[in-house]
């Protein structure tokens, strides 16, 4: 009975650490799925809040409308006492206190609805400040997890394929020097281009003062000295 319970118990060990396991190689997979859960019971408890803020909205104006027929009724009967109609004076008296009651119950409706929407929002805040800082935290794991995983590949590719990197290198050398032959080819086939154009020629005898006329402000000026002078 002894070994019987050894071995279950042994067996209840291994899927404990087998449930683990998995546990653990789909943490951040379980975190990012419960953030997202945490995410739509804020949303939930949001659209609730709204309920019980809306209806101390209609407690508040239910107040507004019983305390203003109050009053409006107080002051018929003290009109009606003015004109020494006691008895409508007391029928106005009866109906005001029809609607006190009314009245007490709605101002204690509105207090509770008002002390469980501060509660809930509240609650809102506090679990939405902690649903930011797990999904900041989610954030920073996600990007560690990537890390490290890029790591461990850059890793194991440099140690198992160093000569495929060298290889790769080299590769690349080539084309880097190819494709600067072709850079010099194109730029001394527009010198050379350049040189045989006439616009090169052209401009090159200007330069040197051959050819065309080179006017200047000095030269304008001794011609029209010349010609005053004749």
């Amino acid at each position: 009975m002894s070994l019987l319970k050894k071995i279950f118990t042994a067996v209840r060990g291994g899927a404990r650490e087998a449930g683990e396991s998995i546990v653990d190689a789909n943490a951040i997979r379980i975190l990012d799925q419960e953030v997202k859960d945490a995410e739509t019971h804020i949303a939930k408890a949001k659209q609730d809040l709204t309920t019980v803020m809306a209806k101390e909205m209609q407690s508040n104006r239910e107040i507004e409308r019983l305390t203003k027929q109050i009053k409006e009724y107080e002051g018929y009967a003290i009109e009606a006492l003015n004109k020494g109609d006691e008895a409508l004076a007391v029928e106005i008296a009866e109906k005001i206190s029809t609607i006190e009651p009314d009245l007490a119950m709605q101002e204690e409706t509105k207090v509770s609805f008002s002390a469980h929407a501060k509660r809930l929002k509240d609650l809102v805040k506090k679990t939405e400040r902690q649903l930011n800082e797990h999904k900041r935290q989610l954030t920073m794991v996600k990007t560690t997890d990537s890390v490290q995983k890029a790591t461990a590949a850059i890793s194991d590719n440099f140690t198992n394929s160093n000569s495929k990197m060298m290889s790769a290198s080299e590769s690349l050398q080539r084309i880097k020097q190819k494709q600067k032959n072709f850079d010099d080819k194109l730029h001394a086939a527009e010198i050379l281009d350049s040189e045989n154009s006439d616009t090169s020629l052209d401009t090159r005898m200007k330069q040197a003062g051959i050819g065309g006329n080179i006017s200047s402000a000095n030269s304008v000026l001794d011609r029209l000295k010349a010609k005053k002078g004749a």
